[in-house]
């Protein structure tokens, strides 16, 4: 829990800006170059808006300075004024339409391109990869973190042009129409400003420690809630309920502490702030009695100098964005940037294998765990056609085979040949169309029946995906329910039994009609009604392949071709069944009687 915590931290920390950080944003953000057109003239429209808010409190001046008969402006009508002051309000209502719109359609798409190009990465990373991630956390890649990114194009990005633009026109303004004021102003402001970034930041720092207090509520509903057969089985329910409450007190405890210091610097900014915009107001007072402006120019002021506020208030804001969606483009630059082993999204021709697996020395240890050596000198030759089971005790490197077989890993040493072929001059698309899997436990997707079988052929037809299901002894059962075939399997197959998903598996294998076949302890966790369906449909899909079977229960070994003994990494005994049992003292022996014993048992 403590890993998964401090990777929480990390997902809610803040990137310090910095060239490096923003040359990754802008890495991320090379995805808008396909919408810079419409992007380009959303800024322009936002660049235009801007200036039409800053022509409010101008134009509202001069309306006040008429009213009072001290106008020196061309117009001196207020009706025209006003007029004015209306149409560029109502000209500002279209463009601001026009730039939300334009800015949404470039941030939809953009965000859509940068989901694709990481799911499609994600498709195409090795198992090594995988192996050093969680799910969750490269989920978090493909939502949060994107969501953080639109968040930053479509509004971060242009609320912050849109202050800085307000800032400058502001600036000058005050600075061209009443400078005297605008110095006293500069002398007031910027202590309030300073005072008040410095409290912002705490509390911001608070706000996080509350979040992760919040992160780690969630923890342990998703581990709970993940584990719930355990929790019932051990009657831990009210254990896991306070276990709930106590995280809960924490985040109260922490959001209290936390809304303190908000409340406390709040009434500082309401008092100080406008302390400072009263002194102003009376210093402005003071030149409007002396004759050096007018009331509409105070007025004026006013109005800039609240935009002003308004402005550098929303940069600050704005700031803890920027450094969000550096810390989001880094999270996901990681994954764009992995190297894939090879190109498995892209169609490549198709090719049949004969099904000849000669293996040489094949030495391998995982990525993640290079001291533990998992392979050690293994030596294995199958012909076309064979059924070669491959046994042992487990965790003895019988499923590793496997996957250095489906190049899910490449091997530290040794060969693999694949007739004739180094199975990695193959293309590794059309390699693995070669070979098909039934696993142990087989997980479906959470479509319908038909969708599952026609996963192993997705241009099948209805009578391909018929006759597979008829040949893997399921078309009786799929037939039984009111929907046949469109039958919702539910989440992970969890609808249908454990034979039923089985049959379900070896059907979809069936319609791929892969050279190579493997059969991962297809059988070893079903009961005797369903082992005997599961198997005839087994014998039906090994009939003229190449296959290797993976077996705890040593009854569906006996008729293999060739047996291969795993033990530690190392192929021990090799032969066939009646020659390894007379082995003394033999793992295939000894495993052997022990499954006798347990069977005797279980009778």
């Amino acid at each position: 829990m403590a890993r998964r915590n401090k990777n929480i931290n990390t997902e809610d920390e803040k990137k310090k800006l910095s060239k490096e950080g923003f040359k990754k944003l802008l890495g991320v953000f090379r995805f808008v170059l396909p919408y810079r057109f419409p992007f380009g003239i959303g800024l322009v429209l936002l660049l235009l808006t801007s200036a039409m808010v800053m022509s409010f409190p101008f134009m509202s001046g001069k309306l006040l300075d008429v009213a009072s008969g001290k106008n020196d402006w061309f117009i001196n009508d207020i009706n025209i004024i006003a007029g004015i002051l209306m149409g560029v309000l109502f000209l500002q209502g279209i463009v601001s339409f026009l730039r939300v719109y334009l800015f949404a359609y470039v941030s939809e798409n953009t965000m859509a391109d940068i989901r694709y190009s990481l799911y499609e990465k994600l498709m195409s990373l090795p198992f090594s990869f995988y192996d050093k991630r969680r799910v969750g956390e490269l989920i978090s890649r493909i939502t949060s973190d994107v969501s953080m990114l639109q968040d930053t194009l479509s509004v971060t990005v242009a609320e912050l042009i849109r202050q800085f633009s307000i800032l400058l026109i502001g600036m000058v303004a005050i600075f061209y129409t009443t400078t005297s004021l605008s110095l006293f102003m500069i002398g007031t402001f910027p202590v309030v400003i300073i005072i008040a970034v410095v409290f912002g930041r705490y509390i911001r720092r608070l706000s996080r420690n509350t979040q992760d207090e919040l992160a780690k509520t969630n923890v342990v509903v998703e581990e709970t809630l993940q584990s719930i057969s355990t929790v019932k089985a051990f009657t831990n329910e009210l254990f896991e309920a306070i276990r709930y409450r106590k995280s809960l007190d924490s985040v109260i405890k922490m959001a209290l502490r936390t809304a303190k210091y908000r409340s406390g610097f709040i009434s500082f900014v309401i008092f100080v702030l406008f302390g400072a915009i009263v002194s102003v107001m009376w210093y402005g007072a003071l030149l409007v009695q002396s004759g050096e402006m007018t009331v509409g120019e105070l007025l004026s002021f006013v109005l800039y100098t609240t935009f002003i506020g308004a402005s550098i208030a929303g940069i600050g804001d704005l700031y803890g964005q920027v450094q969000k969606a550096i810390g989001s483009s880094e999270r996901i630059l990681e994954v764009l940037t992995e190297e894939q082993a090879e190109d498995v999204i892209n169609e490549t021709e198709p090719f049949r294998l004969q099904g000849h697996i000669l293996m040489k020395n094949i030495g391998f240890a995982y990525p993640t765990r290079k001291d533990m050596r998992v392979l050690d000198n293994i030596n294995i030759e199958i012909n076309p056609g064979d059924k070669v089971a491959l046994v042992g005790p487990s965790g003895a490197g019988k499923s590793t085979i496997i996957q250095l077989l489906l190049r899910y890993y490449k091997i530290d040493n040794g060969s693999i040949h694949i007739d004739g072929k180094s199975a990695y001059d193959y293309p590794l698309r059309a390699y693995r169309q070669n070979i098909g899997v039934v696993p142990q436990e087989v997980m479906l997707f959470g479509g319908s029946i038909k969708e599952n079988i026609s996963y192993g052929k997705q241009s099948a037809s209805m009578e391909e995906i018929r006759d597979a299901a008829a040949k893997a002894n399921a078309l009786e059962f799929i037939e039984s329910f009111p929907e046949g075939f469109d039958t919702m399997v539910g989440e992970r197959g969890v609808k249908l039994s454990g034979g039923q998903r089985q049959r379900i598996a070896i059907a979809r294998a069936i319609l791929k009609n892969p050279a190579i076949l493997v059969l991962d302890e297809a059988t070893s966790s079903l009961d005797t009604a369903s082992e005997r369906l599961v198997q005839e449909a087994l014998d039906e899909l090994m009939k003229g392949r190449t296959s290797i079977i993976i077996a705890h229960r040593l009854s569906t070994v006996r008729q293999a071709d060739h047996i291969f003994v795993i033990n530690e990494g190392r192929i021990t005994e090799s032969g066939f069944h009646d020659e390894l049992i007379q082995i003394k003292d033999g793992v295939y022996s000894k495993l052997v009687k022990l499954q006798f014993a347990e069977e005797a048992m279980q009778a």
